[in-house]
């Protein structure tokens, strides 16, 4: 149609007929061999002009997204001190539980020591809900140097490592519900609008930094 456009020419031909339109030099013809055979088309194939482009599925898809019983989202695994400060994060899908993502999570703390050396990652504690009741886990952190205190589950009859003096420490956990409420604060974390999980931790390392120079 583009190379056809300029033999035809305007101001004769605009209000001609279609039998007039088509005889000088055989404009309909040409138009029907363009067009084809009539069917079902076919498939687009995509070429390079969607080069640097980012193609999802469906609606709220992206990276670290996965299904629970109310939708879909991110999950958020934070690691805070006894103020609440976010010393380590992780985001990842909603749908794996916690047990199988804690241990990736402490491995993002680094906590400069007052000389020369690593960072430190290891806590000597951590306390944590019921949804981290698993012994195999217990014994891999206890190799760590690192004491888990999480309650069992009522299902869980078996109660191997369970004290009831250190799990008097569970009831400061307020202070990690807290933090996550200081995160919730953040509009632009409650609903993920953004598709780029790079972009979408960019924001998450933001409001833990403004949660942390709050507390100096």
């Amino acid at each position: 149609m583009e190379g056809l456009a300029p033999e035809v020419s305007f101001t004769q031909h605009m209000l001609a007929t279609p039998a007039r339109l088509g005889r000088p030099r055989r404009l309909g013809t040409r138009l029907a061999c363009i067009c084809g055979p009539f069917g079902c088309p076919g498939t687009a194939g995509l070429g390079r002009d969607l080069c640097r482009r980012e193609l999802c599925s469906g609606k709220k898809g992206g990276a670290c997204v996965g299904k629970t019983k109310c939708g879909k989202g991110t999950k958020w695994m934070v690691v805070v001190d006894g103020e609440g400060v976010p010393l380590g994060g992780r985001l990842a899908s909603a749908s794996p539980a916690e047990v199988t993502l804690i241990e990736e999570t402490i491995e993002t703390i680094m906590i400069p020591r007052k000389g020369r050396g690593r960072p430190r990652k290891n806590p000597r504690r951590i306390i944590a809900d019921k949804g981290y009741d698993s012994d195999p886990l217990r014994s891999r952190l206890k190799r760590r140097g690192i004491e888990l205190i999480a309650p069992y589950r009522r299902s869980n009859r078996r109660w191997k490592h369970y004290d009831g003096r250190k799990m008097r420490r569970y009831k400061r956990r307020w202070k990690v519900e807290r933090t996550f409420a200081w995160l919730q604060n953040f509009r632009r974390l409650i609903v993920r609008h953004e598709r780029l999980l790079t972009t979408y931790r960019a924001f998450f390392h933001i409001a833990c930094l403004i949660i942390t120079l709050r507390q100096l």
